[in-house]
């Protein structure tokens, strides 16, 4: 089963820009789908963006043109991009990784995003 480990996030001001870094602990190259959640302080867990194995991506209507997440397949890393960032944009960051077979859903133990206004 796969391991994750996030980084990359911190406090950053209105319109400014952070890279978020899921790195994993074995090839991503076969995972199903990769992808970023996050949560509020006071709201629910959602999705903000993932990457399937064949390298199609979705973003919620949220962060699209703002947001990109990408896959460096050789350094078994995922990443998001998030620029314009707003302070709506502040919360807990999870990576996460959902695989057909084997069967498994593995979470990341998520990375602090505080946007100042």
């Amino acid at each position: 089963q796969v391991q994750l480990v996030e980084s990359g996030g911190g406090l950053v001001q209105a319109g400014g820009s952070l890279r978020l870094s899921c790195a994993t602990s074995r090839t991503i190259v076969s995972i199903t789908v990769m992808g970023w959640y996050r949560q509020a302080p006071g709201k629910q867990r959602e999705l903000v963006a993932t990457i399937a194995s064949g390298d199609n991506t979705a973003y919620a209507d949220s962060v699209k043109g703002r947001f990109t997440i990408s896959r460096d397949n050789a350094k078994n890393t995922v990443y998001l991009q998030m620029n314009t960032l707003k302070a709506e944009d502040t919360a807990v960051y999870y990576c996460y990784a959902r695989n057909l077979l084997p069967p498994y859903d593995v979470w990341g133990q998520g990375t602090q995003v505080t946007v100042s206004s």
